[in-house]
């Protein structure tokens, strides 16, 4: 009898069988199938009449068929089939209903969909008819999805057989071939299947700083990872076994292949110099690796670790000594690196380094050669972050200091590679680093130069069909264009708010008036330039308002403008800290909105000044050091905001100079003509401070700052 039924599901899978009498003490399990059919049907709408699981009704009525008549099929076998005993048809009634209830509760959690229900009834079918057979069910969990699979595994009536163990440790691998990026934390969940050595040594060679953490655990896993026969699995699990594995961790590929030993390594421990060094050697090697396509196990792990090693051990001492008058004093921490040791302090500590800093480290790398070429000391580096490097230099305006450290062939070479290529970085990084140095360039030639790769390359991505190139390209030619025709046409073309001025119509709020809010900071200096901003505005065209925390510096005549400044009070209490704090708690009670936003200290308070930017803010004058570096954190949070800073010194007499212009001009009630305006104050400066005004950067000539507008609207768009 059992055959025939078995023979019997197939070949009737829509025909309807029948159904006998229902003993009365099964009667409430076929109850509870017939309830939990109706639930499928309701599982999305309760007025539905069938099971509404896609778009397509075809599909959705086929389902209902299979949900109606297989199931009622498969209960009415089992009631007919004498050869079944009491015991096993209570059951195999129960695995039924199981295996819809199941279903029921993983759509409502969204783990299984609707479209899969027809395969689940028929993976049930054949796991049962292997079951009836003491056969195992494995070859039905390997012919279907892992969601039919782990419903079946759970199943009552499926628990005891032969092959439940093998199908359970199948749907790990399933799970770890679906999911290929979690294969640890699965493994982590069931460390004794039998394919975990073979996995994990997959896993050690394509995520070895995760395989790390999982190997250090002193778990089942970890004990599993000890124990895998592997060259790279034991060279990790020695180091995560150890207190200072971290310290090593960074030269696992040097250590791999015997270049290196930990023993040799221990002896760095307590030389910070020596280790730095040795982090450079390695990043240098790397770096002549991955241009081969040969990339080095955890090369990101030992380029982090370098840049934090730049900024703890160098840069943050040599900023704190920003006040030392004597450079051998301030600089002696870095007499014994040499220039690739310095080159790294440079481009890996770029969001850390001072002004000053980087100056007096780019003097000391041309001191540490013997030929003070720029192309020998990129060679000496194999090129490793050599964009970043042209991208600073042109920042702090010493890029024609390096280019004439080589012949014009090799400039002019260099300059080319430093625009190619730009579509295949996957962030846009490479690209603004080439808007920001075309900004800094004086030199017509090389500007030219530039401007025609840059056609050309948007030319051969358009030959190629790259959009991403063609994209970045055109937005660089037509920014590039655009400053050096002065017409802000092409930018308003793609979206760009106008740079070359500011609309006072745009500063104004709801009520007619300007609102700024000015960060000062309570230092001595701080004191001093505070002092000088109230001075600047003592006569009859303002009315100035001291408070307890702020100043508040009124218009008396011309178009309404309230300066709000907080004091600069003690900053090593944090008393600055806490009236900016409470100043932004009052104009947040008035309802006002900063449109202009003034930084007034040192470069090291610009993430101070940055982290508490209103998103209302228009315009934004960085008044500090290096400023100019801060471009795009100050984007993310006023994506099409002006920004003013400079690219080297920031000096109280230009700030005070620059604000005074601003708020008059509004004052008066006209807009901010930038390229008027910075030919007017060109002549109120002269010698040093000339010198100091040329490093700020208006608006308009902005460009790095300008693309990441423009692209971002491109992606809108």
């Amino acid at each position: 009898m059992i055959l025939y039924a078995l023979s019997f599901f197939a070949a009737n899978a829509q025909s309807e069988i029948a159904m006998p009498k229902i003993p009365l003490n099964r009667q409430l399990f076929h109850d509870n199938i017939d309830n939990s059919q109706k639930a499928i049907l309701h599982l999305n709408s309760k007025t539905d009449t069938i099971f509404t699981a896609t778009d397509d009704f075809d599909i959705n009525l086929q389902l209902t068929q299979f949900l109606r008549v297989r199931i009622d099929n498969m209960e009415a076998l089992i009631e007919k089939d004498s050869s079944i005993d009491e015991s096993a048809k209570f059951k195999w009634l129960r695995g039924i209903n199981d295996m819809l209830t199941d279903f029921i509760n993983d759509y409502k959690l969204k783990k299984i969909k609707g479209i899969l229900l027809g395969d689940l009834i028929t993976a049930y079918e054949a796991a049962m008819i292997k079951e009836m057979h003491h056969q195992p069910i494995t070859p039905v969990i390997e012919e279907n999805e892992m969601e039919i699979g782990k419903i079946l595994v759970l199943n009552f009536s499926l628990k005891d057989n032969s092959g439940i163990n093998d199908s359970k440790d199948l749907l790990v691998l399933k799970a770890c071939e679906r999911n290929p990026d979690n294969i640890l934390t699965i493994l982590s969940q069931h460390p004794a299947v039998p394919f975990a050595d073979s996995l994990l040594i997959i896993m050690a060679y394509r995520k070895p700083e995760e395989f790390y953490n999982y190997a250090s655990a002193p778990d089942a896993l970890g004990k599993k990872i000890k124990a895998v026969n592997d060259p790279l699995v034991r060279t990790i699990s020695q180091m995560a076994a150890m207190p200072t594995g971290r310290f090593f961790f960074p030269f696992l590929d040097e250590i791999y292949k015997k270049n290196l030993n930990i023993d040799s390594l221990q002896t760095l421990a307590g030389n910070e110099t020596a280790y730095y060094q040795l982090l450079v050697k390695t990043e240098i090697n790397y770096a002549a690796r991955a241009q081969k396509g040969d990339t080095a196990f955890v090369m990101h792990v030992l380029t982090e670790k370098l840049r934090s090693k730049a900024i703890e051990i160098y840069i943050d001492e040599i900023n704190a000594l920003h006040d030392e008058k004597s450079d051998a004093v301030r600089f002696k921490k870095i007499d014994s690196l040499s220039a690739q040791d310095l080159y790294y302090l440079c481009v890996l500590g770029e969001e850390e380094i001072y002004t000053s800093s980087y100056l007096g480290v780019y003097k000391r790398i041309w001191q540490r050669m013997t030929v003070e070429r720029g192309d020998t000391l990129l060679r000496l580096v194999n090129n490793d972050f050599y964009k970043k490097f042209i991208r600073m230099a042109a920042a702090y305006n010493v890029l024609g200091d390096f280019l004439q450290r080589m012949d014009q062939n090799g400039a002019e070479r260099l300059m080319k590679n430093f625009v190619n290529d730009l579509e295949k970085n996957s962030t846009l990084e490479d690209a603004v680093d080439v808007a920001d140095s075309y900004a800094s360039i004086s030199d017509t030639a090389l500007r030219k130069l530039l401007l025609t790769q840059i056609k050309n390359n948007q030319q051969q991505n358009k030959k190629s069909g790259n959009l991403r190139g063609q994209k970045i390209y055109a937005l660089l030619n037509t920014i590039f264009t655009s400053m050096d025709s002065s017409k802000s046409d092409a930018l308003a073309a793609l979206g760009i708010p106008p740079m070359y001025y500011m609309p006072l119509s745009l500063l104004k709020d709801s009520s007619g008036k300007v609102i700024i809010q000015q960060f000062f900071y309570g230092d001595k200096d701080g004191v001093n330039i505070f002092n000088s901003f109230l001075r600047t505005y003592t006569n009859a065209n303002w009315k100035i308002t001291r408070k307890p925390e702020w100043a508040e510096v009124r218009s008396v005549k011309g178009t309404p403008i309230i300066i709000y400044a907080n004091k600069p009070l003690d900053t090593e209490k944090e008393l600055d800290a806490e009236a900016q704090k409470d100043l932004g708690f009052y104009l947040d009670s008035l309802n006002a909105n900063p449109t202009v936003i003034l930084h007034r200290g040192h470069s090291y308070y610009v993430k101070s000044t940055i982290q508490q930017l209103p998103s209302s803010a228009k315009l934004v004058l960085l008044g500090s050091c290096g400023g100019y570096h801060s471009l795009n954190q100050v984007l993310t949070i006023c994506p099409a905001a002006q920004i003013i800073a400079s690219k080297q010194v920031g000096t109280g007499v230009v700030n005070i100079t620059l604000i005074e212009a601003i708020t008059e001009t509004l004052r008066q009630g006209k807009d901010l003509n930038w390229p008027l305006m910075w030919q007017n104050l060109q002549t109120r400066f002269v010698g040093d401070t000339k010198e100091k005004f040329d490093d700020y950067v208006p608006p308009h000539k902005n460009l790095g700052a300008i693309f990441i507008i423009a692209y971002n609207n491109s992606i809108k768009e």
